[in-house]
């Protein structure tokens, strides 16, 4: 078998002679241990046993684990670290992580397991300090001094644990400097949560490969996926909230642009620049969409926080920091709690991080600090306010709120209904490999690294001025598929259930039917809070039209959904039986007897069914 990185192949080597057992060895010092392999195995997970084993019965230098975000890989590599130093096979441990917080967290991690590993060892110290057992650092710092971290790994028998490693193929300076600097390591374990990248021709240094066709995929030694992890109670379920409505903005030519996130008044799928522009527009902060999804949030947060779930959290993720800032005032004008706002550049955003995983804040606002790694098991909510649409960087958001504590919690994902995010998030249950193809093509517009949707050269950011958006519940997301809003499943007494809390209590219809029947609530109280005026205010002839042309495109897709017609067909259909013109031309009178027609067509089909 064959390790492929870049243009060097590493072959595995035989550790016989490296592994030599030595019983008697323990983890009471860095020098003399003492009987501690019993207390550190006992309380692990049957997976993290089962991978356990998989590693002392592998004889290769490289062992990958891929585990589904949230699922406890840092809990498994320290134990199996503890047992190489228990049985004397290494002398240090050297864990590399993304970024400057998670260090400190797998410090804080091992503590509790009696190992010691300084997250504070610069470039500029030698060798590992006395009274340690090894030390965490960074890609990027391994990056700026290979040959220190490799003199270290030579100086003794060392393992070292790259956490996410999919880190290690951000461009040949970070991949060559990790596979040289720990090219003499007894044992490499590879962690990751998302083991593929997004550029073609990009390989991971210690990662397996094998060739299927014209393209190679990554072969981890042991795999725990999402489905399996859902199933030992390990992580929560994932609803995932999808929120479309009217975006106008203004075009390079000077003409008022206005279409449905996803598609325009006639069901028709929106063309992939039109669709973006009316993204960005949507997440605009001068428009209505942001805090209507803030508003649904806060909902759903308060619901978790009254039925069992009192430290639940939320949170929210920007772009960029303007955008974030403009966030962070959204969210405490709407819900009347102050946020923690993460920017990147804060000197103070490690400690700010740990204050909201540790405290009672309600939300946290950040651009891509809380994207990966960092564990923060009371977040139950995130608001996917970026347009940053890459499977990498969505895998890992989604794993911050996945995360189980207890029995019947479960996840909220509320996010724009367009086409890059929903295929995300219907497979999000999906195992990934990490696949690139020979020879190393141009990379998939779906899967650039961390790009942000940018519109066609003709649509100018600099002409593109935003007009306002607003939001209405979609659908959600059930087992990979779109489910609306079924108003014939809906009972009276539904309300009153905890339509988000035991998974398989409501049907995914039920769900989406509740979700809807509070949007209009929601959309009174976001409204109220940036206007100041009282909830109840009644609506305006034109905010009538408007309310009345979502209840008319919730009604299309909840008979789509039922029918398995597509959108545009319905809404024919219900022209046919309503004549007169599309949606955003027609009056209230029309919108009212398409709005029957549509749902007197769900309660026969309901009959029907029955």
């Amino acid at each position: 078998m064959l390790i492929y990185h870049g243009a060097k192949t590493f072959a595995t080597r035989s550790p016989t002679a490296q592994m030599t057992h030595r019983p008697g060895a323990s983890l009471a010092s860095p020098t003399n241990p003492r009987g501690e392999r019993s207390r550190v195995r006992r309380g692990l997970r049957r997976w993290q046993e089962e991978a356990r084993q998989a590693f002392w019965a592998n004889s290769s230098d490289n062992f990958q684990v891929t585990a589904t975000p949230g699922a406890g890989k840092t809990r498994f590599a320290i134990a199996v670290a503890v047992e190489a130093l228990e049985r004397d096979l290494v002398d240090q441990l050297i864990v590399v992580a993304p970024t400057d917080h998670l260090r400190t967290q797998w410090a804080e991690a091992a503590i509790g397991q009696r190992l010691k590993l300084d997250p504070t060892l610069s470039n500029r110290v030698g060798q590992v300090r006395n009274g340690f057992h090894g030390y965490v650092t960074t890609y990027a710092q391994i990056a700026s001094a290979p040959k220190r971290h490799q003199l270290r790994a030579q100086n003794k028998r060392t393992m070292v644990i790259l956490d996410e490693v999919h880190h290690a193929g951000d461009g040949l300076r970070w991949g060559d400097a990790v596979a040289n600097a720990f090219a003499d390591c007894v044992k490499r374990l590879t962690l990751s949560g998302t083991p593929f990248r997004t550029k073609a021709g990009e390989t991971i240094p210690f990662v397996r490969y094998e060739q299927d066709g014209d393209t190679f995929q990554s072969q981890a030694d042991y795999t725990y996926g999402y489905k399996e992890a859902l199933a030992d109670g390990v992580v929560r379920p994932v609803v995932f909230a999808a929120y479309t409505g009217q975006a106008r903005w203004l075009n390079s030519a000077g003409e008022v642009v206005a279409t449905g996130l996803g598609e325009g008044s006639d069901g028709k799928a929106n063309s992939k620049s039109i669709e973006q522009l009316a993204w960005r527009t949507a997440l605009d902060p001068q428009g209505e969409w942001v805090p209507h999804v803030i508003a649904a949030m806060d909902d759903r947060l308060n619901h978790q926080r009254s039925h069992g779930i009192p430290d639940a959290a939320g949170l929210v993720l920007a772009s960029d920091q303007d955008s974030a800032r403009a966030y962070a005032a959204i969210v405490e004008e709407v819900t009347g709690d102050k946020p923690i706002l993460v920017l990147s550049d804060d000197a103070d955003a490690s400690n700010k991080i740990s204050r909201f995983r540790d405290g009672s804040n309600k939300y946290a606002v950040c651009v891509r600090m809380i994207s990966e790694g960092c564990d923060i098991p009371r977040a139950t909510t995130i608001a996917y306010m970026t347009s940053y649409r890459t499977s990498l960087f969505f895998a890992q958001a989604i794993g911050r709120v996945v995360r189980a504590r207890r029995p019947m919690e479960m996840a909220t994902v509320f996010l724009p209904a367009v086409r890059p995010l929903l295929e995300l998030a219907a497979e999000i249950e999906v195992e990934r490999n990490h696949i690139f193809r020979i020879p190393p093509t141009a990379a998939d517009d779906a899967l650039d690294e961390l790009v942000e949707l940018r519109p066609d050269a003709s649509d100018n950011l600099e002409t593109w001025r935003p007009l306002g958006a607003e939001a209405e519940f979609a659908h959600v997301l059930h087992s990979g598929k779109a489910v609306a809003a079924d108003y014939a499943e809906l009972a009276p007494d539904d309300e009153s259930q905890d339509f988000l809390g035991l998974p398989g209590l409501l049907t995914a219809e039920q769900t989406a039917a509740l979700l809807a029947k509070r949007d209009g609530e929601i959309r009174k109280k976001a409204r109220a809070s940036r206007s100041g005026q009282a909830p109840d205010v009644d609506l305006t002839p034109w905010e009538e039209l408007a309310q009345l042309r979502r209840e008319v495109n919730a009604a299309v897709a909840a008979v789509s959904s039922a029918s398995g017609e597509p959108h545009a067909a319905i809404h024919v259909w219900v022209r046919g039986k309503v004549p007169g013109p599309p949606s955003n031309a027609a009056d209230a009178a029309i919108l009212r007897k398409r709005k029957f027609a549509l749902r007197s067509r769900l309660v026969k089909n309901a009959g029907a069914r029955g």
